[in-house]
């Protein structure tokens, strides 16, 4: 069985990420804790020793991050799968660099949630039961590696297409970056109204987006979404 620990702060996200672990066969929660310290001690003292650590990043007292070095000095093995809404630059690459072996970024569904530790028990199982791999196994091992944190941006929701996102986002960059509605999108690139909506609550929910709401006299909300220019490179880093 492969020893899980979950940090998050949040107890409601914890309790279903357990929920999401116990349908995935091989793993075991062994606890859930909300703060860097916690874990810590969770890590030295546990028995049996935690293997897979389920991160989050935004923590109100902590930055999951800074328990990534931490976790590197220890004399386990430890692995981290990153759970997070940060989607910036920044937090990815300093995740990559220490090495996490997977990166979901919240909101996910849960296939992708057991794809993530699939591959991370069956790789881990490879390693296990073989003293050797050949350059062709190894190759496959390290691209299936280096290649998950972007299936994870290229994995879109149920009903959205590359091709449309690619159209919403070419419109929002010429020059419709400060508040525009879904209905001056829509008539604009000739797609439906419900459809523009689609795609721009999905580019809210991880962070490209701003979202005002206004309403009008007869108290009907109109949206108004504006573009975060820190969160351009991850827009077209997804679409490349």
């Amino acid at each position: 069985m492969i020893n899980v620990l979950i940090v998050d702060d949040d107890p409601m996200v914890a309790e279903l990420n357990r929920r999401y672990l116990e349908q995935v066969d091989g793993f075991r929660w062994l606890g859930s804790v909300s703060t860097i310290q916690a874990a810590k001690q969770k890590l030295l003292e546990s028995e049996p020793p935690i293997d897979l650590v389920l991160l989050d990043i935004y923590m109100q007292k902590d930055n999951g991050l800074d328990l990534l070095p931490v976790i590197r000095q220890m004399p386990n093995n430890i692995d981290v799968i990153m759970i997070s809404s940060a989607s910036d630059m920044p937090a990815i690459k300093k995740a990559l660099r220490y090495g996490v072996v997977d990166y979901l970024i919240k909101p996910f569904q849960f296939a992708r949630f057991q794809e993530a530790l699939s591959a991370y028990r069956e790789e881990r199982q490879m390693l296990a039961q073989r003293e050797e791999l050949n350059q062709s196994e190894l190759d496959n091992l390290i691209r299936r590696s280096n290649s998950r944190p972007a299936s994870e941006k290229l994995r879109l929701p149920k009903g959205l297409t590359r091709l449309t996102l690619q159209a919403v986002w070419e419109w929002i960059k010429q020059g419709h970056k400060q508040g525009f509605s879904t209905e001056e999108m829509a008539n604009e690139i000739g797609i439906s109204r419900v459809s523009c909506r689609k795609y721009l609550v999905y580019m809210a929910e991880i962070g490209v987006l701003d979202t005002d709401i206004f309403y009008g006299s007869v108290g009907r909300p109109v949206y108004l979404y504006k573009l975060v220019p820190a969160k351009v490179e991850i827009m077209d880093t997804l679409l490349r």
